[in-house]
């Protein structure tokens, strides 16, 4: 069973394992609030929408401050 996206296109992105779990964890919990202050259902998981946003480039590592940056 092969994963969507590769997980070596993602960490070739980002840098390393470690900063891609940090930014999809981070990034996952900020669209799980956003989505239960809105009172709004989600399509999808947030931790799938986090990591095609990071495969599609949107979401990036900010390597200035370690942290993520939403383009």
């Amino acid at each position: 069973m092969m994963l969507y996206p590769p997980v070596a296109d993602l960490v070739s992105k980002v840098g390393s394992r470690y900063a891609l779990i940090n930014l999809v964890a981070k990034r996952a919990r900020t669209i799980s609030a956003d989505a239960e202050n809105a009172g709004e259902s989600l399509m999808k998981k947030p931790v799938s929408a986090a990591i095609d946003e990071v495969y599609t480039g949107k979401l990036t590592l900010n390597t200035d401050q370690s942290d993520s940056h939403e383009s």
